[in-house]
């Protein structure tokens, strides 16, 4: 079976005659008629009642057309996406995507990148959704240990504790990781950077596992743990009821963008150049 004697079934109903059909295929009316034969000794079952004046489904053959304009929209929308992919950028991420300097990057893209539509995807994977095909590149925080994708290192961001607004710490400047260890902290650990090797083997945290950034700033604001994330977090997700604090004596995150080896998209090398930019430390000239 073939998408063209799908299309095929699909013309003759929806014209309503062989000839019809055969002349929005651009076939003759002997090919229609062969390949609707061959579609039905295919599955084994009668698509059409034919009369001398109308076509008609069968009750198979209301089944096979809704299946049919299905496969082929999904057909027809994956040809527009591979001829319109090389317009288009798609960058995904995971938790936050570049935090302050998101807002910046969107609004310089046209400039970079005249030609290219810019379009940001929030996945939770690790990979920021490159695996799963949701994106062309991807900002991560976590190296992606696999060899089909290829990575550059763009920034690096500072560390933060976030705990509940009316949590003592919430008065604080800054706090340490030896403080952490002794409260309940919440982690991602598909595609988090906090990892229970920040801390000595006998002084770790009790961690709690959670799967989304919605659900970790909801449980922070009750008062049930305290997390540790990228700065970018603070700037993306800026929540009543949570506050961040810098974590004095950890070590900085570095911001990954991460793409397909074999098949990078060409405006991947103006993606990279943007952040790095954006990343840089300002001068002191």
């Amino acid at each position: 079976m073939e998408l063209r004697h799908l299309r095929c079934l699909v013309a003759i109903v929806e014209t309503g005659t062989f000839t019809d059909a055969a002349i929005e295929l651009g076939l003759s009316q002997a090919a229609v008629s062969r390949t609707l034969a061959s579609l039905e000794s295919e599955l084994g079952v009668r698509l059409l009642n034919r009369t001398s004046r109308s076509v008609v489904p069968t009750a198979a053959g209301t089944r096979v057309l809704a299946r049919a304009r299905r496969l082929l929209a999904g057909a027809d929308e994956l040809v527009r996406d591979a001829v319109s992919g090389l317009s288009r950028l798609r960058l995904g991420y995971a938790w936050s995507a570049m935090g302050r300097h998101t807002v910046t990057f969107q609004r310089r893209w046209p400039v970079a990148a005249p030609d290219v539509d810019l379009r940001l995807v929030r996945t939770s994977s690790v990979t920021g959704g490159l695996a799963e095909g949701a994106c062309d590149v991807a900002v991560v925080r976590v190296p992606v240990e696999d060899h089909r994708f290829d990575s550059v290192v763009v920034g690096r961001e500072r560390r933060l504790c976030a705990v509940a607004a009316d949590d003592p710490w919430a008065r604080r400047r800054s706090v340490t990781l030896a403080e952490i260890a002794g409260r309940p902290l919440l982690v991602d650990r598909r595609t988090g950077t906090t990892t229970a090797e920040m801390w000595p083997q006998d002084a770790r945290p009790k961690t709690v596992d959670i799967h989304e950034v919605d659900d970790w700033l909801a449980e922070i604001a009750a008062g049930h743990g305290v997390g540790i994330t990228a700065e970018a977090t603070a700037h993306q997700y800026a929540r009543p009821g949570v506050v961040y604090r810098p974590v004095r004596d950890a070590p900085p995150i570095p911001v990954h963008l991460t793409w397909w080896r074999d098949a990078p998209h060409p405006a991947t090398p103006i993606a990279v150049h943007l952040l790095t930019a954006l990343y840089a430390p300002p001068s002191n000239t």
